[in-house]
């Protein structure tokens, strides 16, 4: 029969057997909780892009555009209506991109999508709202009934235009330079994850 010191000692071994191959398993989830804590980590309110040039940019141009949708729809009566609707659509479709595009920026959700080439998908949006919103203001102000919130749209909407086009002549020159940074800020936040939770096993005193 083993006595107590034995039986004792046979079970500290197998516990120590068992935490080391344990560690070494290559199915144990090392990484995952690391890796989840970082991207919660990441959301918060970017108050620098907030203040940078692209980002007061951003926010003159979501005001504006919900500024001539809200004038244009005060409009009650009009024939013919096309030039209306046109405005209508263009404003409401740029209040909501871009919009969501200011959301994104400003928590930056975009460094979570590093496949995204967000500075093309800036050009693009701010590119085709100028000349949309162009089109729009200048129908509007060619086919109108000389209302006060027909002429409060068109004004708006000359103002948003040189604002986005101001805005695309930046992102041009943002996506010329390649300055996205997108991919590499993510990929080292995961390489960082997966050394600091290997780290952690190989530190671990038990182990030593």
């Amino acid at each position: 029969m083993r006595t107590g010191a034995e039986a004792e000692g046979l079970d500290g071994e197998a516990s120590n057997a068992s935490m080391i191959s344990g560690a070494s398993s290559p199915y144990q989830p090392t990484t995952e909780p690391v890796q989840a804590r970082s991207l919660l980590g990441g959301i918060r309110c970017d108050l620098e892009y907030l203040r940078s040039y692209l980002g007061i940019l951003k926010v003159v141009e979501v005001v504006l555009a919900l500024l001539g949708f809200i004038c244009i729809e005060t409009i009650m009566m009009c024939a013919p209506c096309g030039g209306v609707y046109f405005f209508e659509f263009v404003s409401c479709s740029a209040f909501v991109v871009t919009g969501v595009l200011l959301f994104i920026f400003s928590l930056n959700l975009h460094i979570k999508v590093p496949h995204v080439n967000w500075n093309l998908t800036d050009l693009v949006n701010t590119g085709a709202c100028t000349l949309f919103f162009f089109l729009a203001s200048l129908v509007l102000a060619c086919i109108n009934h000389g209302t006060s919130a027909e002429i409060a749209a068109v004004v708006f909407g000359f103002l948003v235009t040189c604002v986005y086009g101001l805005n695309s002549f930046l992102a041009v020159r943002k996506w010329r330079r390649g300055d996205s940074g997108q991919g590499v800020t993510t990929s080292s936040e995961y390489t960082r994850a997966r050394t600091a939770s290997r780290g952690e096993v190989e530190t671990r005193p038990e182990l030593a």
